[in-house]
C-alpha cells in the first residue's frame, strides 16, 4: 500500500486527508442520526402520559431537554402551554429549526468533500502530466521520471473519485434520512401540540 502512495506522488495525501475527514463524518452520522437517539417511538405518549398525569412540570422539562432531540422541541411546546397557539406553534418552529440544524450537522463538509475530492484528482492528474512533460528533453526521455509521471496522474484520478463516490452516495443518504426524521418529528409535534391545547385527545 505504501508502495502505491508513492507512486502516486505528494498529491496523494490531499486525498487521503479527505478520505479519512468523510469517513469519520459518514461513520459519526451514522450513530448521531439513529432514530433511538432522535425521536424514539416510545417518548411522544410517555410526555402525554406524564403531562396529563402531572401536568408542566420543571422535572419533566428537564428530562425532556436532555433526552433525544425531539425532546427539545417537546419541552418547546410544553414550556408554552399557557400561551396563545401562535405562540406555542412560534417556540416549537423555532425549536424544530434548531434540531434540524443539528441534524445536518457535517454534511456540508461531506457534500463539499465528494466535490473536491475529484477535483484533488484532477489536481493529482495535472501534476503527473507536468512531470511527464519534464521527463522531455533535448537528448531523449527520462523513462523513470517519465513512469512516475504516469503513476502520478492514473492513481490520483483513480483515488479521487474512489472518494468521490461514496461521499456523494452517503452525503445523499444522510439527506435523505434528515428530511424523514424531521417530517417525523413535526407530525409528533403537532399532534403533542394538539394534544395540550385539547384539540384532540389521542
Amino acid at each position: 500500500m505504501f508502495a502505491i502512495i508513492e507512486a502516486a506522488g505528494w498529491p496523494i495525501w490531499l486525498i487521503i486527508l479527505a478520505s479519512v475527514t468523510a469517513l469519520a463524518i459518514i461513520i459519526e452520522r451514522f450513530w448521531s442520526l439513529r432514530a433511538s437517539a432522535i425521536a424514539p417511538s416510545g417518548l411522544l405518549d410517555d410526555t402525554i402520559r406524564r403531562f396529563r398525569a402531572q401536568g408542566v412540570t420543571q422535572d419533566l422539562l428537564d428530562t425532556l431537554y436532555r433526552g433525544p432531540l425531539i425532546g427539545r422541541i417537546f419541552c418547546a411546546a410544553l414550556a408554552n402551554e399557557s400561551s396563545p397557539r401562535e405562540v406555542m406553534k412560534d417556540a416549537v418552529e423555532d425549536a424544530g429549526r434548531a434540531v434540524a440544524l443539528e441534524l445536518e450537522r457535517f454534511l456540508g463538509l461531506l457534500g463539499t468533500i465528494a466535490t473536491v475530492a475529484t477535483l484533488l484528482g484532477l489536481f493529482g492528474t495535472i501534476v503527473g502530466m507536468i512531470e511527464i512533460f519534464g521527463s522531455q528533453t533535448a537528448s531523449g526521455s527520462n523513462p523513470s521520471q517519465l513512469a512516475h509521471g504516469i503513476s502520478v496522474a492514473l492513481y490520483n484520478t483513480l483515488f479521487g473519485i474512489g472518494v468521490a463516490i461514496p461521499a456523494v452516495i452517503f452525503h445523499r443518504h444522510f439527506r435523505g434520512r434528515v428530511d424523514m426524521l424531521v417530517v417525523q418529528m413535526e407530525g409528533q409535534a403537532i399532534r403533542l401540540v394538539e394534544i395540550v391545547r385539547g384539540e384532540r385527545r389521542a
